[in-house]
């Protein structure tokens, strides 16, 4: 049972729980319509319901409840309800950044001010998973709001989806694409050309990335140390793989152990060898 606080709109309401006295926004069809401050409601069985508790670095989720549009709450929580059926259990406090996001990039799509996002393929590869998800935000600003939403607009919106599952800052995620794109483009530079991004062994090689710069992040060391064979039976991608480690330790400002430049080496050689056969 929960006591009205304040009605948003239709289908979102501020409510005082009964049982412990916390205030959660709650959001389903209707759930608001006709309602008066201090009323009594019960939350239906499909109805969203999120702590106001929690305290985000934009404020606290009591203040961005109050102050976003009940339309973009409602529209985070589409993006989330999806999340939650594809990796079922997420951050649910990401809702009110996530919604804070889209009520601005609405309001610069509306502008005419779009944003470039030079990550949006390195964020399509390396979340895929969560880049899918964020994809079913395009039909409803459509037909909510005729709004027409870019892939770069999606790729940010991914950002907020990892951050719910993984449950770190949007600035990590951002990193971690930025060194996966880094790490890419030493790559290529060194070899004089594109790298075929559809390829399994280019996933591999993101993937490998990203679980490396992770631990290196955190001071972590892999136990098998492949550096030996590596070196002696495959010199050139071992010495690429030792220039990478070096310079995305100095970007990222951690060192990593001596042992990551052997499985990166191995990596490195899949993609090399898939690029020559083609």
């Amino acid at each position: 049972m929960y006591r009205i606080s304040k009605v948003l709109n239709h289908n979102t309401v501020i409510a005082v729980s009964v049982e412990d006295n916390q205030e959660y926004l709650i959001m389903g069809k209707g759930i608001g319509f006709g309602r008066k401050v201090a009323e009594r409601i019960e939350a239906q069985s499909d109805a969203s319901v999120y702590s106001l508790k929690e305290t985000t670095k934009r404020g606290s989720a009591r203040e961005l409840a109050a102050s976003i549009s009940p339309e973009y709450l409602e529209i985070a929580n589409i993006v989330l309800k999806e999340a939650e059926k594809e990796f079922e259990s997420i951050d649910q406090n990401i809702l009110f950044p996530m919604a804070d996001h889209i009520e601005y990039a609405v309001k610069r799509i509306r502008n005419h001010e779009s944003i470039s996002n030079p990550l949006t393929d390195d964020i399509r590869l390396l979340f895929h998973g969560e880049y899918k998800v964020a994809c079913c935000i395009v039909p409803v600003l459509k037909s909510r709001m005729g709004i027409d939403i870019d892939e770069d607009e999606v790729g940010y919106i991914a950002l907020h989806v990892h951050t719910a599952i993984v449950k770190e800052e949007l600035s990590q995620a951002m990193q971690m694409a930025q060194a996966v794109r880094d790490c890419v483009s030493y790559v290529e530079q060194i070899l004089g050309k594109k790298l075929n991004i559809m390829s399994l062994s280019y996933n591999r090689l993101m993937n490998h990335i990203r679980y490396m710069v992770a631990r290196g992040l955190k001071g972590e060391e892999i136990k098998l140390n492949m550096n030996d064979y590596m070196e002696f039976k495959f010199p050139k991608e071992f010495d690429m793989a030792r220039t990478v480690c070096d310079e995305l330790g100095k970007n990222l400002r951690c060192t990593f152990t001596e042992a990551e430049i052997g499985y990166l080496a191995m990596h490195l050689q899949r993609v090399l060898s898939d690029e020559e056969g083609q």
